[in-house]
Order: structure tokens, then C-alpha cells, then sequence
């Protein structure tokens, strides 16, 4: 597919710290995958999330050694504005996102749009149709600041989508939703992956992540330790001795084995774990 973001010997330092944040990073991702990136707070996830925007030396300051590449390009190369077409950034709290000076719904989704001189006339197609991918079209002429920590999240990822970024940075979305908001949340971060969309996601709901992503990079003490296809990732114990949560079902199927049950493979889902359970049943009932 294409590579869109490498590090290539990454490692970062924050101003005044001793340790590096990220260290000794290398890594390609590649276009239109489903990342999910997971680790104990303060493992440098959001390090990771704020060099892929760029946003680290240029804004953060510190030290950059080694280089991070957007389609090939080092960040520190790209000009103002530049990256801001290429990556969407979602913050973990949407008041951090929303911009404090529309009143309505619909004006918050169309400010970046103004703010990159779009004609008018496209400016409120392209708002229309994100609202209805996001199912924010009724509460279009609410104040943001009137909605429900789910309602301002969508309203949060609208305003990012609807600038149609190839490359999505979302950090720890649903940190603060309860079940509903939640999965409000996942159902267009679904429909971005059907788009093909790249993205990025910190979260911290595994079985969110085993059910939607493709990959998994897992960050520990600022350094990446696993990075793989999801099923092999979250399947592995030893990861637990790292202090990463891994899926329940993951760890039903792992109980399961050590029982004696002949698992053709660890579920990570429940799906999955309904299917392999099911066929192993019907195995040993013959």
C-alpha cells in the first residue's frame, strides 16, 4: 500500500528532562492500516502521537535525534500549516478541541474550512455530509458547549474530518464517554477505516482495539517492544508481565489451554472466542 510515516532511529527528549520520552524508535506504517497503540501511561503514546503531527521539536522544543518522515519528507522540513492537511489530531478532551468562538455546531465544523480560505458553497456541502456520517445533523444549531461529552467528541472529530486528512492521530477518544458514547465514537473511526483512511488510535479499551485494528504498536518505558498484526500482539502473555492489559477474551482462551482445551488459536474477541470455543466443543462431542 505504500508507506506514509517511517521513523527512522527515533529518539526525543522533552525540555529540561533527562530521559528521553521516545527512544530508539523504528517504524513504518503504511496507508490506509488501523493502528492501535497501547501502554502504560506515561509510555510515550502521546510523544509518539505529537512527533508523528510534527508538533515535537518545532513547537515542545527538546531534542529530536534521528528523523520522522510523512510521505517520505522529514517533519521538520514540512512548512507552516503543511502537515495540518495531511494529519487530523483528535484530543482526549474535546474542550481542548472545540474552538470557543461559534456558537452553533454547525460553524464549529466549519471553521478549519474557513480558516483554509475554502469557497462557501463547498465549505457547507462538505460540512453536511460530515454531520451525517457523524449523526450530529440534529443538534446542528446547539451551542457546543451545551452537549454531552459524546455529542462534543463527534463534534470534535467532525471539525477534523470533515478537512479531509489522509492521516488521522487520535488520542485516547473515548477516555472520558461512558458505553454509549463510546460507541458512538468507534462507529465512525469504523467507517474512516472503510474509507481507507490511516490511522492512529491511543486507547486504552483493548477490546476496542482487538476489534478494530489492524496493528498494534506497543510502547513501554518510551521504547516499542511489540509491533505486529493484532493477533498475534494481543494474544501474547508475556505482555502482561509489562504491565499491558490485554483482551479478556485473550485471557479466557490462554485459561482454556492450560486446562487442557485444544484452542486452535487465542480469540481476542468475542466473536472469535464464540467461534474457536464452539468448533472445539463440537470437536470433542463427536
Amino acid at each position: 500500500m505504500g508507506i506514509v510515516i517511517e521513523f527512522k532511529d527515533v529518539s526525543y527528549s522533552y525540555p529540561l528532562t533527562k530521559e528521553p520520552s521516545i527512544k530508539n524508535l523504528n517504524c513504518k506504517l503504511e496507508k490506509g492500516k488501523f493502528y492501535g497503540v497501547i501502554g502504560k501511561n506515561g509510555s510515550g503514546k502521546t510523544t509518539l502521537c505529537t512527533l508523528i503531527r510534527g508538533f515535537a521539536p518545532s513547537f515542545y522544543q527538546g531534542v529530536l535525534e534521528g528523523q520522522v518522515l510523512i510521505e517520505g519528507k522529514p517533519t521538520v522540513d514540512h512548512g507552516p500549516g503543511e502537515l495540518s492537511l495531511k494529519i487530523g489530531y483528535v484530543f482526549q478532551n474535546p474542550f481542548n478541541q472545540i474552538s470557543g468562538v461559534k456558537e452553533t455546531v454547525f460553524e464549529e465544523v466549519a471553521f478549519g474550512l474557513e480558516n483554509f480560505g475554502v469557497p462557501v458553497d463547498e465549505i457547507e456541502r462538505r460540512v453536511i455530509e460530515v454531520m451525517e456520517l457523524t449523526k450530529i445533523s440534529h443538534i446542528a444549531e446547539k451551542n457546543p458547549f451545551e452537549l454531552s461529552g459524546g455529542q462534543q467528541q463527534r463534534v470534535a472529530l467532525a471539525s477534523i474530518i470533515v478537512l479531509k486528512p489522509d492521516i488521522l492521530v487520535i488520542d485516547e477518544p473515548t477516555s472520558q464517554l461512558d458505553p454509549e458514547g463510546t460507541e458512538s465514537v468507534f462507529e465512525i473511526i469504523d467507517a474512516l477505516k472503510r474509507e481507507k483512511k490511516t490511522i492512529i488510535l491511543v486507547e486504552h479499551k483493548i477490546d476496542l482495539i482487538a476489534e478494530y485494528a489492524d496493528d498494534v504498536m506497543v510502547l513501554d518505558n518510551g521504547e516499542m517492544i511489540r509491533f505486529g498484526p493484532k493477533q498475534a500482539i494481543l494474544s501474547d502473555m508475556s505482555l502482561l508481565e509489562h504491565g499491558i492489559q490485554l483482551p479478556q477474551m485473550a485471557i479466557l482462551g490462554n485459561e482454556l489451554v492450560k486446562q487442557g482445551v485444544k484452542l486452535d488459536y487465542i480469540p481476542i474477541t468475542e466473536k472469535q472466542a464464540k467461534e474457536v470455543i464452539g468448533r472445539t466443543l463440537r470437536k470433542e462431542s463427536v
